[in-house]
């Protein structure tokens, strides 16, 4: 659980991570990347079980995070993992093609094996978003534990697309140890974030992602 709640945490500057050291440096499976050429195969539809559960909250630092203990799941062919925590990033790590989004959201989950997955959506500027809306109003001005907000409710599933077509990659933590062997789903379709809404979550986070990292060959597959 330690892993995962590291998973994606900043701690060295997304310009340079000269700050980082051993797998961070000569690790060839690490995450973020920039997302240019896919092999299409017919992968296993992505099944949600996402349920509506009070509110529970921590201002880090670094992002906001959202705790999940209510078996929030997500079925990967016959593997089930579940969910543990929803935080964001600006700008999105992962680019599709070098187009730079300027935030994800990402999913962190765990199978009953110890296998970590990242599920990564990704934000466009356009409309607000109503359940982002619901997280904002409840920032906690100080940094600190975990809040639970029992007068107010969330259910992520509002932070999902439409389309749940994904690319699939293997990865790593992006903060030390950068440990490698996570599984990395990113749904291939933005959802949108208003330029207020940005503006908002700005007022109480700076820029916190890690630089693209090379791709080293690594197979990349996109679902048809």
């Amino acid at each position: 659980m330690r892993l995962i709640t590291r998973l994606l945490l900043p701690l060295c500057a997304s310009v340079s991570f000269s700050c980082l050291a051993n797998t961070c440096n000569t690790g060839r499976l690490q995450s973020p990347i920039n997302i240019t050429s896919t092999q299409k195969q017919k992968l296993p539809a992505l099944e949600f079980t996402y349920l509506t559960s009070p509110l529970v909250i921590a201002n880090d630092g670094h992002t906001l995070r959202v705790r999940l203990n209510n078996h929030s799941q997500l079925k990967l062919g016959k593997q089930i993992y579940t969910l543990s925590q929803v935080h964001f990033h600006t700008p999105a790590g992962d680019q599709i093609s070098g187009e730079t989004f300027p935030m994800g959201a990402h999913f962190l989950h765990k199978s009953s094996s110890g296998q970590l997955l990242a599920l990564v959506v990704l934000f466009r500027v356009g409309d607000s978003n109503k359940t982002f809306d619901t997280l904002l109003s409840n920032i906690p001005k100080q940094v600190g534990p975990n809040q639970a907000i029992q007068s107010t409710s969330i259910n992520v599933n509002g932070l999902l697309p439409v389309s749940k077509g994904y690319y699939r990659y293997m990865g790593s933590l992006t903060a030390p140890p950068c440990t490698e062997g996570v599984e990395w789903l990113i749904l291939k379709e933005p959802i949108s974030v208003s330029t207020e809404q940005l503006a908002v979550y700005k007022k109480s986070f700076s820029d916190n992602a890690r630089a693209a990292q090379p791709v080293n060959q690594r197979p990349i597959l996109e679902s048809m």
